[in-house]
């Protein structure tokens, strides 16, 4: 949004003595961006003055047409210049550049000779003078609006300061010259003139019958006022002209122009219909069925039912709130006018102009919405313009519909000083929202003003008095330190993990939690492991449910990876998992002006699926390459049980192992993890259909930790530092293949007493006969103030082995 300067000191008393930077300061202070700053005329000298052309001369001997111009600049003599424009004749007043003057660009204009002519001056356009980019042919003054030798520079009002402003999309009135001046009044402190209190008295005598306004949909508010007697050749205002430039647009004709012209100054988009195009009356609404529809920029568009559009009994006429049709447009013949001013529903606006890709100035004022009485006073104030100069006649106003504002706010004063952390007295506080047009009264009921739709409660006051006082006024102090400002226990323990795996070389990944019933069946999970939650409005068709294991949507990433040329695939995933275990409540949307009450919060938990966190890492290919360092390895099951005792033994957990024949795990290669009796997790060697079913690796892996089931506990557990060495013993024990190794483990740790410090299986030999197999341990043991002898350590070995004799007929191998 473009600010002259000029124009706000029609309604903000700036004096001359502030700055153009102190003036952008302030803009910023209240909370707008000042993109730029553009100093007009500061390039341009004179003397610059206006002349009448007083003869031409076509000279057609070159090959360029020219003309040989003779000017009369009010100096008692005819100055002649050449001139390469045609767009002017004798008789028209044009801008003129004598000799001395110096153009942007730093052009020099002397006396020269020009085409076998002396060519004293310049006749000037107005991009030559960087008034606009309308380089089409030279400035044409209308009769009547500059007199011969009148100071083109003063004229023109080029001497300005233009403030380029980025406007919130919470500040729709911030789109118009009024509500900047307010701002800026509001912030400096200065007298400010509201144009609108002089069109609430504005009256117009009625001389018939106007178009009926009729609203159906898509708008509050729609005011239609007619206008006869309208003449069509009637010149643009020279000043309203240089504001329209000023502000970026163009001068089209009188009736567009006064339209755009209110719509900058008040901020309300209006449109001017030709009523001998329009049958019956106007309605505001939706199609019932999409039509094609032309507008004023000569494109063919479709209209839908969605769009709210401006119509009459027979067509379409606008989209409403964005762009007017060609077929109901202004032209030279016009005579009678429909004036179009709305309030729009800015959601049903900004749904248009994005559907169309069509954002014009209006759409952009409608999306932010638009002060909800303004149609009143904007219809008035084209009226008056187009009465004082296109010789209109106001016929009649008519409208339908009643402004909606914003409810009434009860305020506490005190709670803006808590909130800034400032004492901000009440008298102040008062001054700075009745500055913004709100109305309070004695006991602080806040009326916000017709404009400010944003205003709904007191959180919003406290920002607008912050930005009134200065956010700079605001003394900075760190807050105290919140006591929960910290991750929890959990999450902990969740990073620690994932930064563990990542640091193995795993990838983490993260995948849709939903899925399909087909996969689910085809990986092997029955029961309760298959039963899950239909979605009401799945994101596709194909995946209408949601997840219950991460394996699945592990193996999708695998084989998508694997069908790009990865070759190796070492992959993990922490996320939630859904099980229908229980039934759900309904839905709750609780009321968001106070805390819920704790049965309303039990009651929202129990309308949602209990979501178990899992891990969950797949593992398939090479771990490592052949080189000259050794031969290749591939992934295999112990791989994936070491991932897991890592975790466990990285959240200090104790655990036992239990063969296992889960799916989708090979029957026989799979290991549960238990703690406490309660089975947690579980790895090893996916089941060959599954890996077929995915185009998995041979014999990929997999682990899955339930990691809501695992005991809390410290991540960091203390150990003493052992002054005293370790004593180890090797005993190797031959069992029968059906005893598993952690049950020899735990039995040699029965036996063996609190001095055993460690066990570890180094070694298992299965080629020692049918159905036999031998386990090697390594037993350490440490005394906490002693050195142990070798009998101590030996009766403690011993010990050790006779308990797993007993329990599993273990045999000590002896060679």
């Amino acid at each position: 949004m473009r600010a002259p300067r000029s124009w706000l000191k029609e309604f903000a008393a700036i004096p001359t003595s502030l700055s153009s930077d102190e003036i952008a300061q302030a803009f910023i202070r209240v909370g707008f961006e000042v993109e730029e700053i553009i100093e007009t005329g500061v390039d341009l000298t004179g003397p610059l003055v206006i002349g009448d052309v007083v003869s031409i001369e076509e000279i057609t001997e070159f090959k360029k047409p020219i003309r040989f111009v003779g000017l009369d600049c009010g100096e008692g003599k005819i100055r002649f210049v050449i001139c390469g424009a045609f767009n002017f004749k004798v008789g028209d007043l044009v801008v003129v550049a004598l000799p001395g003057a110096v153009l942007p660009g730093g052009f020099e204009i002397a006396q020269r000779e020009t085409y076998g002519k002396i060519s004293d001056g310049m006749i000037c356009s107005s991009r030559e003078l960087a008034l606009s980019d309308e380089h089409a042919g030279i400035m044409v003054i209308a009769p009547g609006q500059a007199h011969i030798g009148d100071d083109a520079i003063v004229l023109l009002e080029i001497n300005d300061t233009i403030f380029d402003i980025a406007v919130n999309p919470d500040r729709g009135y911030a789109l118009s010259i009024r509500g900047l001046a307010r701002e800026i009044a509001g912030v400096l402190g200065l007298s400010y003139t509201d144009p609108v209190e002089a069109l609430r008295s504005c009256e117009f005598e009625e001389r018939g019958i106007g178009v009926k306004p009729v609203l159906e949909t898509g708008a509050s508010v729609l005011y239609l006022t007619t206008l006869g007697n309208y003449n069509p050749q009637s010149p643009t205002p020279l000043w309203i002209i240089r504001r329209l430039e000023k502000m970026g647009m163009r001068s089209i004709s009188l009736a567009v122009d006064i339209t755009n012209y209110v719509m900058l100054e008040l901020g309300q988009p209006m449109h001017a219909f030709d009523r001998s195009e329009i049958s019956g009356d106007i309605r505001i609404g939706r199609l019932k069925t999409g039509e094609s529809f032309i507008t004023l920029d000569s494109q063919e568009r479709n209209v839908s039912p969605d769009d709210v559009v401006v119509m009459d009994d027979k067509r379409t006429l606008a989209i409403a709130g964005i762009m007017g049709g060609a077929g109901s447009e202004i032209n030279e013949l016009t005579t009678e006018l429909v004036i179009e001013a709305a309030r729009f529903d800015p959601m049903a606006i900004a749904k248009s102009s994005r559907r169309h890709k069509l954002s014009t100035e209006a759409s952009r004022r409608f999306e932010r919405s638009v002060d909800a009485s303004l149609a009143q006073f904007a219809s008035a104030r084209c009226a008056q313009l187009l009465i004082e100069f296109a010789g209109a006649v106001h016929i009649q106003t008519r409208s339908s519909g009643k402004p909606v504002y914003a409810p009434i706010v009860q305020l506490d004063p005190q709670y803006i000083s808590r909130v800034l952390g400032i004492d901000v007295p009440e008298q102040k506080i008062c001054e700075i929202l009745t500055m913004l047009g709100c109305d309070v009264d004695a006991d602080f009921n806040v009326d916000p003003p017709s404009w400010r739709w944003d205003l709904t409660q007191p959180a919003d006051f406290v920002e607008e008095v912050a930005r009134m006082l200065g956010y700079d006024s605001i003394p900075s102090h760190l807050p105290p330190r919140p006591l929960h400002a910290s991750l929890t226990a959990a999450q902990k323990r969740r990073r620690a993990i994932a930064l563990s795996l990542a640091a193995q070389g795993l990838s983490e990944v993260q995948t849709f939690p939903f899925t399909n019933d087909a996969l689910i069946a085809s990986m092997g999970y029955v029961a309760e492991r298959a039963s899950t939650y239909r979605l009401a409005n799945p994101m596709s068709e194909d995946n209408p449910v949601l997840r219950t294991h991460l394996l699945p949507g592990l193996a999708q990433v695998a084989q998508r990876n694997i069908g790009r040329g990865a070759k190796d695939i070492a992959i993990f995933e922490i996320a939630s998992i859904f099980r229908n275990s229980q039934d759900l409540g309904p839905a709750i949307s609780p009321e968001l002006g106070a805390k819920p009450s704790d049965n309303i919060i039990a009651d929202i938990f129990a309308s949602v699926p209990v979501q178990h966190l899992h891990c969950a890492g797949l593992l398939g290919g090479k771990i490592e390459r052949e080189s000259w360092r050794g031969k290749a390895r591939s992934f295999d099951h112990n791989d994936a049980i070491a991932h897991v005792e890592r975790i466990l033994e990285l959240s200090n957990l104790s655990y036992s192992l239990k063969r296992s024949d889960f799916a989708p795990w090979h029957p026989g290669r799979c290991v549960e993890f238990i703690i406490d009796g309660r089975p947690v997790a579980h790895a090893g060697e996916l089941h060959p259909r599954v890996v077929e079913q995915f185009s998995l690796p041979l014999r990929s892996v997999a682990f899955v930790i339930n990691l809501d089931a695992l005991p809390q506990t410290p991540m960091v557990r203390a150990q003493s530092v052992a002054v005293m060495p370790p004593a180890t013993q090797d005993v190797s024990l031959i069992v029968d293949t059906s005893v598993l190794a952690g049950d020899i483990e735990a039995a040699l740790r029965e036996g063996a007493g609190e001095l055993l410090e460690s066990i570890t299986l180094f070694d298992r030999y299965a080629a020692i006969g049918e159905g036999k197999v031998s386990l090697a341990f390594t037993l350490t043991f440490r005394a906490p103030d002693r050195t142990l002898t070798g009998d101590e350590v030996s009766a403690m070995r011993e010990a050790a082995t006779a308990v797993a004799v007993n329990k599993y007929g273990a045999e000590v191998r002896t060679a």
